[in-house]
């Protein structure tokens, strides 16, 4: 694995333990794509560090967890402004 991207797995960890960030806000903060983002923290990380990446994977493990009430929360905003 070439030395760059394992110097962005490990940032792109550090950014979502830090930030409790999702995949989507990771992906646009560091200019990437999701998929990207969700290969270097499920794949390439487990091979690079496996402890920080039991971290990391209790955040994403969170997030996937609260997806269907964010997208609830966000469809209610989206559909309340509609009203007026």
């Amino acid at each position: 694995m070439k030395d760059y991207i394992k110097e962005r797995t490990m940032e792109l960890g550090e950014y979502i333990i830090n930030n409790k960030a999702t995949v989507r806000e990771v992906g646009k903060r560091f200019n990437v794509s999701k998929s990207t983002v969700h290969k270097d923290v499920t794949e390439r990380l487990k091979e690079i560090d496996y402890e920080f990446y039991l971290e990391v994977k209790q955040v994403l493990d969170f997030n996937l967890s609260e997806r269907h009430i964010r997208g609830g929360i966000s469809t209610r905003i989206k559909f309340k402004g509609q009203e007026e």
